[in-house]
């Protein structure tokens, strides 16, 4: 188990700005690799009424399970790791493995066992170190849609911030209203079940 805040800025791209950084960034297409998100929720969203979200993330061939929660500052991630049976058990049955997760939703009264499988969302993914922050690109598929992102993860909101914007300027990118992914995928999944309440 293990504890973080994450502090991030996040703005979507074209198809030609996230190309032009895999060009001005020098990326070998070698270096992007994929990733797997299984999104979790109550069949009324109560974590999305938490402002909260549930996820599995396969990277390469490790699971891991993580709540993301509001902080302060930035979201506060709880990761767990989960076996191969664990994850596949979830993704399937919907059964989640108890842990720390489950006790820090215990007390939001959320009951574990409510929890349902929603769906995935897959990602080619390419991360860099640039300016005392992670720069990620992301290529992301799901619900027959497909979109393009640029985060930049950080330790110092104010530095993280002025280095992104400028990040922006220098490509002429316009500043977007970015919602992190498990939303845009909750956007698409109401959007197919003719459902805008989000």
């Amino acid at each position: 188990m293990s504890q973080s805040i994450e502090i991030e800025f996040k703005n979507m791209l074209t198809k030609e700005e996230y190309e032009r950084f895999l060009f001005e960034f020098n990326i070998d297409k070698r270096e992007i690799f994929s990733q797997e998100n299984h999104y979790f929720d109550t069949p009324d969203f109560t974590l999305k009424e938490l402002g909260s979200a549930l996820r599995i993330r396969k990277k390469q061939r490790s699971y891991e399970m993580t709540l993301k929660q509001p902080a302060a500052v930035g979201i506060l991630e709880t990761n767990q790791t989960l076996s191969y049976e664990e994850a596949v058990q979830a993704i399937h049955s919907g059964k989640l493995p108890g842990g720390i997760i489950q006790n820090l939703l215990k007390k939001e009264n959320v009951d574990f066992l409510t929890i349902e499988y929603f769906g995935s969302l897959s990602t080619n993914r390419v991360e860099m170190a640039h300016k005392n922050g992670l720069l990620v690109l992301d290529h992301s598929f799901y619900l027959n849609m497909e979109d393009f992102e640029l985060e930049y993860e950080v330790e110092n909101y104010q530095e993280g911030k002025r280095v992104f914007l400028e990040l922006l300027n220098q490509f002429q990118i316009p500043e977007r209203k970015t919602d992190n992914k498990i939303r845009r995928f909750y956007r698409q999944k109401f959007k197919q079940q003719n459902r805008m309440d989000l």
